[in-house]
């Protein structure tokens, strides 16, 4: 049985590709699956609204999906709540692939018809709006293009410098080995999060969110290769002195060919492995970031400058529905990766394929 059978069968697996395929597949998508623009297209009378019922009858008649105008009154200063005033009068339909503005935040795929959508003055908004009267839904679905590729981005940064490195001082060892892992050993002794913070609070202000995304990506990757670098050095020890790498010296081949072409291939399990596994880092040190206004800031969404409304206790108490579609999400994103990365441990692991 192939690693790849063992891994399908595996529930954990399946249910951690299930999550994470549709969350990238919606957050790819997300010009056509997001009803609003996440930036400009605010409700001037609608913020902090609660997500929106879709009824089916009105009037004791069925009458198929719709929804009610809805807007929201000044705060209450006495009892921080708010009137919320909905227009039983006049029911809306709901559409499949309605128009609307399009809007394309990394280079993904922007579309001016959406997978469903009202007709104004009504909106739909399924998680609410935040306190611009903005759709958190949509918000949601861009902010995933952020959160969710910032993982990929980074561990396509920080994993060819730690097989590199590794390889490089794993092979050669001698003052060069001692050179790289003390360098390595400095690093790991960093606390990443408190150097983030510098890192991020000397950016200019001026810079755009792509920009800052880069940059966030870039620092966090630069001190997360150290830890994959040492391991990978310790496994090259040892393959280094197996017998088609001492016949590929016999034959002349040049070190930095043996290491790339012969070497690091041998690696590979554990590298895959470690990939899935360190997704969740950037992931959550972007949120971090965002949610301490270091990161993506206003009015780009991103899943931690969402989850800044929390340091609101209000909000926390009259408008959780603000907190919870971003908290769910980034905690189902860590869960789903550390659920692949586990199976694929298991999956690849030489003794398990043996047994099959």
């Amino acid at each position: 049985m192939t690693w790849w059978n063992r891994l399908q069968r595996n529930p954990l697996a399946r249910a951690g590709m299930l999550i994470l395929g549709c969350f990238y597949a919606l957050a790819i998508g997300a010009g056509f699956f997001a009803p609003y623009h996440p930036v400009t297209d605010s409700q001037a009378d609608g913020s902090l609204l609660p997500p929106t019922p879709i009824h089916w009858t009105h009037d004791g008649k069925f009458i198929g999906p719709h929804v009610y105008p809805a807007s929201q009154g000044p705060t209450d200063l006495e009892t921080g709540e708010r009137e919320l005033t909905i227009d039983t009068d006049s029911p809306t339909p709901l559409r499949l692939f309605a128009s609307g503005s399009s809007y394309k935040l990394f280079g993904f795929i922007p579309a001016k018809h959406h997978l469903f959508g009202v007709e104004a003055p009504a909106r739909i908004n399924i998680f609410g709006t935040d306190t611009q009267g903005r759709d958190q839904f949509s918000r949601l679905l861009y902010g995933g293009q952020i959160s969710l590729f910032v993982g990929l981005v980074g561990i396509s940064i920080s994993f060819p410098i730690g097989l590199f490195v590794g390889g490089i001082s794993g092979y050669f060892g001698g003052w060069l080995d001692n050179l790289l892992m003390r360098m390595a050993e400095v690093l790991m002794t960093i606390p990443g999060i408190y150097l983030l913070v510098a890192l991020a609070a000397v950016l200019p202000v001026d810079l755009t969110s792509a920009q800052r995304f880069l940059l966030i990506v870039t620092l966090v990757s630069f001190i997360q290769w150290a830890g994959l670098a040492r391991v990978v050095r310790g496994q090259v020890l040892s393959i280094k002195e197996r017998e088609f790498v001492q016949a590929a010296r016999a034959m002349g081949a040049n070190p930095f060919y043996i290491i790339v072409r012969h070497v690091l291939p041998q690696t590979a399990t554990y590298t895959i492995v470690s990939a899935t596994l360190a997704i969740p880092g950037f992931i959550v040190a972007e949120s971090v970031l965002s949610l301490i206004g270091l990161g993506i800031q206003e009015p780009d969404p991103s899943w931690g400058n969402m989850l800044s409304t929390a340091t609101n206790a209000s909000i926390l108490v009259f408008q959780p529905w603000l907190i919870w579609p971003p908290a769910v999400a980034i905690v189902l994103t860590v869960l789903a990766f550390n659920l692949l990365g586990d199976a694929l441990r298991d999956a690849l692991d030489p003794q398990n394929l043996r047994r099959s």
